[in-house]
């Protein structure tokens, strides 16, 4: 079966007429079309939105998406169904609850397998008839056609529970690296980029066949048949020709160099896409599949490239304590794998989500009122297709690729990242791909340089874990490569921030080439620690009162060789957290330096002022104790009828006075400047020094300094704020204060 689409209308062949081409009908039809060619269904044994039940109040239609009987007489003889599916819009996360209301839809139809699908995602349950299920019980899949007849398979199917886990997949991808590694002797990381190659080679294919044709050792071994019947004596082996197809689709993402080739063998190249065919990458869920490459990654870098890894216990947590909101704009200017940058934009998804599903609720609780059940069909059905329009309207808010729709602006506008290492930057652009987006503001550059969108005062929120350790040295300098010089790029930069703007930022870079990095930094003339530099950079990446959570070695905060590095970041923030956690957390990922979290809050504008006001009075102070003082010292060196050799003195006795001013003047600041700074100790963060999981003690102290920062009013986030409401038959949609604008 093929899918046929007209105008904008879609053919249902179970109604034998042309519907709305909505993105949930297109899943639908996709689904139909796999039960007739995969499965072997008849037409005639399936029908769509099937009402299952009458006394279901308050929900509306309780219709199931499709429905399938073990035969046409059984269908017609309204015997029970033996398969109801539930279908949701691609870009739909399936939620927990979507998978019980599917759940009731199957039982009231007396079914034995429930399914639900958005096409990325497949999972198949047993149905438990009479019971409340507790849990629901997963299992391989459903059965072909020809199988309905046979009790014994049925009963074999419905055995065959399953955890569709990512471990599975995970083991999968270590096989793959196994394979490249024993047959073409290549090291873990270039393992690595050789099995990344691969996997978006059948991203690729897989999204351009809308997920109904794998990428199988099979469907290669065709394709490469035909492609060699036509090449020339000169052309590329098959393989190394769809690489260049799949470099031409991500040019624009910088995933792979211009000149970059599959350096495995075809036979390794044969041997992975069989491993992976039992995964269909457009369907497999973004968490799943997400997931299992990050865990793929941590052990594959482990050693040599363990510090580009923080622990998932440590980015949870801090993504959680800064709260990034809808609108904010977030940044790691040393974003690694990008796993700060994966769950801030997951952290804000979710929240999209829920709002999303609000809305729903609020909608179905106003259309689907008391009223409704006493209503005619007719009415009833329109009032049903209303609501299916709306939905449809609101689902569009949660698709990357729709214009203008809120997760499209959290992926292009809201995420952002770079890292100074060439695969890492790579790395995590694939890595965001595999979790459903946000990659396109990640840059292989220095983070202490500006580029797109990462310039001074412009981010909300920034998480990031520095490199430790490392000097940055006078011999480091701004170089031509530093600068942007595609022309398509600049004009686009210019348009999405402003010509001045974007200019006026790179300056940074253009303006100083051929000097040291260092001199563009403050703290460049006090220390060349990395995380030092990497300190002043985020706080000057803030916008006042933006937050900053950063993964610290417990020296800067203890050493005194440092005090006047810390004085200085006092001048620009106010610390708001300071955790403690146990050397252990980093252990696995092959870090040795006790490590700290900090957590600051950049000085609003009112901020500045009170600090340069609590400064002023505080030399005030001072120098009045020692005017008479001063004042000697300054006549005597202004009289030039004194003796020089008496004037050096005076001078040198007159900077002893001054840098004495300038020590007793720092703790009067901190007395007219004062404020809390919160300080916590963790015993267990998570993680062991294996990687095991253990107690995790961050997650209380999550909830203990919600409510003290909301107490104490740390700071307002620059928040989104959208509501929905329907009103004469008409769904509009309002943000923040803004007017209300008809949507549907």
């Amino acid at each position: 079966m093929e899918i046929e689409i007209k105008d904008n209308l879609i053919f249902e062949p179970l109604k034998n007429k042309y519907g709305v081409h909505t993105p949930e009908e297109r899943v639908r039809q996709e689904y139909i079309c796999r039960l007739v060619d995969h499965y072997g269904y008849d037409l005639s044994q399936m029908e769509q939105e099937v009402q299952v039940s009458n006394s279901h109040r308050g929900q509306g239609k309780a219709r199931a998406d499709i429905v399938i009987w073990k035969s046409a007489s059984a269908k017609s003889n309204e015997d029970a169904a033996i398969i109801v599916v539930e279908c949701k819009a691609e870009h739909i996360t399936i939620r927990e609850e979507d998978y019980f209301q599917g759940y009731n839809y199957a039982a009231w139809a007396g079914a034995d397998f429930f399914v639900t699908t958005n096409i990325k995602e497949t999972r198949v349950f047993k149905v438990n008839k009479g019971k409340l299920p507790k849990r629901l019980e997963e299992i391989v899949d459903i059965p072909k056609a020809e199988e309905l007849t046979n009790a014994k398979k049925l009963k074999e199917l419905l055995s065959q529970t399953k955890a569709f886990t990512r471990e599975e997949f995970s083991k999968l991808l270590f096989k793959c690296h196994n394979i490249i590694r024993n047959n073409d002797k290549l090291s873990p990381e270039a393992a690595f980029d050789e099995i990344s190659k691969v996997l978006f080679m059948k991203i690729r294919y897989e999204r351009n066949n809308t997920g109904t044709q794998i990428f199988s050792a099979e469907e290669f071994a065709k394709l490469r048949e035909a492609y060699d019947k036509t090449k020339s004596k000169q052309s590329l082996p098959f393989y190394q020709q769809l690489f260049e197809r799949t470099k031409e689709d991500y040019v624009k993402d910088d995933l792979f160099e211009p000149n970059d080739t599959i350096k495995i063998k075809e036979a390794s190249f044969e041997a992975i896409v069989k491993e992976l065919e039992v995964y269909n990458l457009s369907r497999t869920a973004d968490d799943v599949k997400g997931i299992a490459f990050e865990k793929f990654l941590g052990k594959t870098f482990r050693g040599e490239l363990g510090q580009f890894f923080t622990p998932r216990t440590i980015v949870d947590f801090m993504v959680a304590l800064l709260d990034p909101e809808e609108g904010e704009v977030i940044c790691d200017p040393c974003c690694g794998s990008g796993g700060f940058l994966i769950k801030a934009f997951e952290y804000v998804r979710e929240k999209i989500e829920n709002d999303i599903q609000h809305a729903k609720e609020q909608i179905k609780a106003q259309l689907f009122d008391e009223k409704y059940e006493s209503l005619s069909d007719k009415k009833k059905e329109g009032i049903d297709k209303r609501v299916d329009e709306y939905f449809t309207i609101l689902n569009q808010e949660l698709d990357t690729m729709q214009n203008n729709s809120r997760l499209q602006h959290l992926s292009s506008d809201c995420i952002f990242g770079t890292d100074a290492n060439p695969r890492m930057a790579r790395t995590a652009k694939m890595n965001m791909i595999m979790h459903g987006d946000g990659h396109g503001g990640v840059h292989h550059r220095d983070g202490l340089l500006n580029v797109n969108g990462i310039f001074e005062n412009r981010f909300d929120v920034i998480l990031t874990n520095p490199p430790f350790g490392s000097r940055v040295e006078k011999t480091l300098k701004i170089t031509e490569a530093d600068m942007e010089t595609n022309s398509q790029k600049i004009v686009a930069y210019e348009k999405k921030y402003g010509e001045e703007t974007y200019h006026k930022a790179m300056s940074q870079v253009n303006d100083h080439i051929g000097e040291p990095i260092l001199n563009l930094y403050d703290s460049g003339k006090l220390s060349g620690l990395t995380e030092v530099l990497f300190i002043e950079r985020c706080l000057r990446l803030l916008k006042p009162g933006g937050r900053l959570g950063i993964v610290l070695p417990e020296g800067v905060l203890n050493n005194t060789q440092l005090q006047s590095v810390r004085e200085l970041f006092e001048g620009m923030a106010k610390i708001i957290l300071i955790t403690s956690i146990p050397q252990d957390v980093f252990m696995a990922s092959g870090a040795t330096v006790k490590p700290s979290l900090m957590f600051f809050r950049k000085f609003t504008t009112e901020e500045v002022a009170q600090y340069e006001q609590a400064k002023a009075e505080a030399y005030e102070q001072v120098t009045d104790k020692y005017a008479e003082e001063l004042a000697t010292l300054n006549t005597f060196i202004a009289d030039k009828n004194n003796p020089r050799s008496e004037i050096k003195a005076k001078k040198a006795e007159l900077k002893v006075l001054e840098a004495k001013i300038a020590e007793e003047v720092k703790p009067i600041v901190k007395q007219l400047f004062d404020y809390q700074i919160p300080i916590a100790q963790v015993q267990k963060a998570g993680i062991t020094t294996t990687g095991a999981e253990c107690e995790n003690e961050l997650e209380e102290l999550l909830k203990e300094y919600a409510p003290y920062r909301k107490e104490h009013k740390l700071w307002e986030a620059t928040a989104k704020r959208y509501e929905y409401k329907v009103e004469n038959n008409h769904l509009y949609k309002k943000l923040n204060d803004g007017e209300w604008e008809d949507i549907c």
